[in-house]
């Protein structure tokens, strides 16, 4: 029988994450320490633990049928790898810095300037479509230090939550590009294998669902069902049971995360009570 071949980080930013939401997936691994590759018992996987700037390569090349990476990797490696569903954490952007002495956030400032990175490609098509020409340093580490040792007058690098930066005296000017864990795919899997990755896909959307959703209860007197089941952004429709107490129901139902706080204001102002939230751990559509 065909197994899906899966790369992950062997270690780094996206490793912990990866191996999360596979035993979220109910894909349980059992490896020995520093085992590089391993077979899945209870789902027809295997996975091969790689250095992170290697995985383009094997993806492209079809060692690997499929990969959790970071979206700015696939873009630096300049490779046509068909990104297949995005992953909502190791959420990052890759950005232009200066020193805090510099006042302007304007791109035009590294015009004829030297500026340090790591991700040399991404950078030269960014300044190539801004009529922007600089001299650029390529640094694989601690980037962040150019400025300070007079390498450069700025740099382009990933950037999370911006303490980097700040610890080293920088601060963030202009965005180059967002990106956050991908799951991507080879050019080439066998019908076989495809079906497996429906599947491995079925069991991810239902996790990456249920992590943006909440299940909500509440109190709703009979009068007021029709306002409050408006508001809420059901799935279908809202379930309604009667309550002990005459003239009162419970309403049941799911909200996105993102709304959450706008939905919450908007169910109280129509006559919801007692509202109960509660986590979701898988949610199968």
């Amino acid at each position: 029988m065909s197994k899906l071949k899966i790369a992950i980080q062997k270690s780094g930013r996206l490793y912990e994450d990866s191996l999360q939401l596979l035993k979220d997936c109910g894909i349980f691994i059992n490896n020995g320490k520093d085992q590089l590759k391993v077979s899945v018992d209870n789902f027809p996987m295997e996975i091969m633990y790689l250095r992170n700037s290697d995985i383009p390569q094997y993806l492209e090349d079809g060692v690997v049928d499929v990969a959790i990476v970071g979206k700015n990797l696939l873009v630096e490696k300049q490779k046509d790898i068909d990104i297949i569903q995005k992953l909502g954490f190791s959420k990052c952007r890759v950005s232009l810095a200066v020193s805090k002495e510099v006042e302007t956030d304007d791109i035009n400032y590294f015009q004829g300037r030297k500026i340090a990175t790591s991700y040399p490609n991404t950078l030269k098509k960014f300044l190539s479509d801004h009529h922007i020409s600089a001299e650029i340093h390529i640094i694989s580490g601690s980037v962040e230090i150019a400025p300070n040792i007079g390498l450069a007058d700025g740099i382009c690098d990933i950037v999370s939550s911006g303490s980097t930066l700040f610890k080293n005296g920088l601060r963030e000017t202009v965005t180059l590009l967002k990106s956050e864990a991908v799951l991507a795919k080879t050019s080439n899997l066998d019908q076989e294998k495809e079906k497996i990755l429906d599947r491995f896909l079925f069991r991810i959307k239902a996790v990456l669902k249920a992590k943006n959703s909440k299940y909500i209860l509440m109190n709703v007197p009979d009068e007021k069902i029709s306002d409050v089941s408006r508001v809420l952004p059901v799935l279908k429709s809202p379930t309604v049971l009667p309550l002990a107490q005459k003239g009162w129901s419970s309403i049941h139902s799911v909200i996105d995360e993102e709304r959450f706080w706008e939905v919450i204001d908007e169910l109280k102002e129509n006559g919801a009570q007692d509202i109960l939230i509660i986590p979701i751990d898988k949610m199968v559509i």
